[in-house]
């Protein structure tokens, strides 16, 4: 295949570039270090060199035209090798009597997404606004497991369990008591339940005005182009110019012997439409689904035991500020057995039996009258029959590429199903955003660098960036800044000062590597933490940058400040 020229990218605040000329005509033959065309920006000109041998085989821009940077502007190669035909776009802009005029530089293309969670509804969304013709397919409810059974609900129990216990043991040491305090967990699962039916009906609305249609079914491949959808009864064949596939994962269910056929053990989607309040729940697996839950039924007042085969929880987040976060669950009334695997399920008088060993090899037995399995997640992909369009993968896990294309081209993959990538609804979205620019002719690349982490404790947990074991294990000359809530005014209002910030940042430059927040608000906090690692900021920007006050936000400039050993409000 022919080789893209990019618009380039000039420097950190150049976003579009202007033809200024081209110097040579499709069908020229051209030598590595000929000048193409030349750029104009508000700040300079330059002119812009091949990086190979060829032909310029094709022109997507005029001189004249303005595009934003990294979008394809030419094709190099040599005779008769391919190049895309169709390339819709960015819209490019012309100068008319200094006025800028958009200008559709190609045909829609017809694009169909697989999957209507938070990755699918996103590309849907944003191939509709290049111009795309979008049909998207959704076996259930629009939103996904994010809106519908994941992401959004869980946090509507979380937060009826933090409101609970504010007022229960925060409450009387600020002065506010109140008696009775009851949890009508009925009207709990009822406003979980609003608060989806109305996020969903906005992502349905805006399909709509979009002008996505939308096909209730499943989906499989016939071939590369072309899937078959089978509705209620009907059984449709859908051919697109791309096709993006977003069906993300579901639970895992672990080698647990009787753990399908045992009444009380529930997954995540069970524990979110429970009728009651269960008196003890036992959780199996120690991430995040697994501690959220356990973090919300513990506040309502379950005896809550995680059991988990690993050494420590949370493994992808920072290892000091977990064991923290352990301690804090801890005194809730939460148990934890590290190194501890469970093997079997059988029913008992209580409800559930759980049977384990320890890494001793040492029989230990639990009982509850639920058992919450959340050992991880698989890929979402059997049903796709992705055999039928030779797409590569692994045990169902989709490899991709930076452009989110699959071993096919014009077919992408994003969210969860997809190998090696954060398994996080955000992420999703952010890879549905690349892989709908790419298939309209874009190029963009899906950067996991800048990608928070976030775990909706009490108090909350966030991280993004490196952690300190993984500057440890990349050998890097590391400094670490640590700042305990505690020292800061507003947090300890919040939470009488629970958690801590960590900046962990490299030692010679003082580049920040990666920031990890336990704390009031860590969750709203992190985006700061993103934007810098995406900057490549250092300490004494983030130093030179004032925190209004008070805010827990100060954390973050005061945790840098402690990297340089020049703290104000703690010891040095």
């Amino acid at each position: 295949m022919a080789t893209e020229v990019l618009m380039p990218k000039l420097g950190l605040t150049m976003t579009e570039g202007t033809i200024g000329q081209w110097r040579k005509r499709e069908g020229d033959p051209v030598q590595k270090g000929d000048v193409l065309f030349s750029v104009e920006t508000d700040k300079l000109t330059n002119d812009i060199q091949a990086d190979e041998d060829g032909y310029l085989l094709k022109i997507l821009v005029d001189d004249g035209d303005t595009v934003p940077c990294r979008t394809v502007v030419a094709y190099i190669g040599q005779r008769g090798e391919y190049f895309p035909q169709e390339t819709t776009d960015v819209s490019t802009e012309k100068k008319q009597n200094g006025s800028r005029v958009l200008i559709n530089v190609s045909p829609a293309a017809a694009v169909l997404v697989i999957g209507g969670g938070p990755g699918g509804y996103v590309a849907a969304i944003r191939a509709a606004q290049l111009g795309a013709r979008v049909t998207l397919v959704e076996e259930n409810e629009v939103g996904g497991t994010c809106l519908n059974v994941g992401c959004v609900p869980t946090k509507c129990l979380l937060y009826s369990a933090e409101l609970l216990a504010n007022i229960r043991e925060r409450g009387p040491l600020v002065g506010v008591e109140a008696e009775r305090v009851k949890v009508d967990f009925a009207r709990v699962i009822e406003h979980k339940n609003e608060v989806t039916r109305q996020l969903t009906g906005g992502v349905a609305r805006l399909l709509r005005e979009n002008k996505v249609e939308v096909l209730r079914g499943r989906a499989s491949f016939v071939s590369p182009k072309t899937v078959c959808v089978r509705g209620a009864g009907d059984l449709i064949e859908k051919t697109a110019d791309r096709i993006i596939i977003a069906t993300g994962s579901v639970n895992a269910v672990p080698p647990v012997a009787n753990v399908e056929k045992t009444p009380g053990c529930i997954d995540s989607t069970g524990a979110l439409t429970l009728e009651k309040i269960p008196e003890s729940m036992v959780v199996i697996g120690g991430g995040v689904i697994g501690l959220e839950m356990s973090c919300a039924y513990a506040r309502f007042g379950t005896k809550v035991t995680v059991v988990e085969m690993a050494s420590r929880a949370l493994p992808m987040m920072d290892g000091e500020l977990t064991r923290e976060a352990v301690k804090y669950l801890k005194q809730m009334g939460i148990s934890f057995y590290f190194d501890t695997a469970a093997h079997m399920v059988t029913e008992c008088d209580k409800g559930v039996r759980v049977l384990t060993k320890n890494e001793k090899n040492e029989e230990l037995a639990f009982e509850a009258e639920k058992v919450l399995i959340a050992a991880g997640r698989r890929p979402n992909t059997e049903q796709l029959l992705l055999e039928s369009a030779g797409i590569r993968n692994n045990h169902g896990w989709i490899y991709v590429n930076d452009h989110m294309e699959t071993s096919v081209p014009g077919v992408y993959a994003i969210g969860d199903c997809v190998f090696g990538k954060a398994q996080l609804a955000h992420a999703a979205s952010a890879m549905g955003e690349v892989a709908a620019e790419n298939a309209m002719g874009h190029t963009s690349v899906y950067d996991e660098t800048s990608n928070p982490t976030c775990v909706y404790l009490d108090p909350e947990f966030a991280g993004v960036g490196m952690t300190e074991e993984q500057a440890q294990k990349r050998n890097i000359d590391y400094k670490v800044g640590r700042f305990p809530m505690m020292a800061n005014g507003k947090a300890l209002i919040l939470n009488g000062g629970q958690g801590m910030v960590k900046v962990v940042a490299d030692k010679k430059y003082g580049e920040i590597l990666g920031i990890h927040i336990l704390g009031p608000r860590a969750t709203e906090l992190i985006a700061e933490g993103a934007l810098a690692i995406r900057m490549e900021a250092t300490l004494d920007e983030l130093i030179s940058t004032i925190h209004a006050h008070p805010t827990v936000s100060e954390v973050l400039r005061e945790a840098a400040l402690a990297a340089e050993k020049r703290a104000i409000h703690i010891r040095n």
